[in-house]
């Protein structure tokens, strides 16, 4: 597996405002919000920070809001971003191959994303994807904007349209 960058890191939050106070005030992060997802491409380093809601989480990875009852709740959330989505598919087989559990295969997203998901031992929920807009030349927030004008990406909880 050939990873580009780290397209993004950050907490698992819980439904409450706490993590974004904490992240925003303690450290000067300038979040945006959508639904209660709170989020920053202007953070230097990585080309996004966000504390991502448990049951957001929960939804992206088993299809329902509860996180399984059988299964450790992540603290925290990277994703790192391969050159294709023909790569995210290449690495979940590299990975499964290697005795490590999948818990959702390489699949696109409807705001365009290719995303799969397992966790490390560590108990980080890692995401191995292929995120367009991050590929595109410039910022990465100018990319989201206009990235693809047809799509129906800025209906989606997550991506922020300004």
């Amino acid at each position: 597996m050939d990873i580009a960058f780290v397209a993004g890191f950050g907490p698992i939050g819980t439904a409450d405002t706490s993590s974004a106070d904490f992240w925003g005030g303690a450290f000067g992060i300038p979040f945006s919000e959508d639904g209660g997802y709170f989020h920053t491409e202007e953070l230097p380093g990585v080309n996004a920070f966000a504390i991502w809601p448990l049951s957001q989480a929960a939804q992206a990875t088993f299809g329902t809001a509860e996180w399984p009852v059988d299964r450790p709740v992540p603290q925290a959330w990277i994703e790192f971003d391969v050159e294709t989505p023909e790569a995210v598919a290449e690495a979940v087989e590299e990975l499964r191959a290697s005795g490590h559990e999948i818990l959702v295969g390489a699949h696109e997203e409807p705001w365009g994303q290719t995303t799969s998901r397992l966790m490390s031992p560590e108990g980080l929920l890692v995401g191995v994807s292929f995120t367009p807009w991050m590929h595109e030349p410039g910022p990465a927030s100018e990319a989201v904007v206009g990235y693809d004008p047809d799509a129906d990406v800025f209906g989606t909880p997550g991506l922020d349209t300004a």
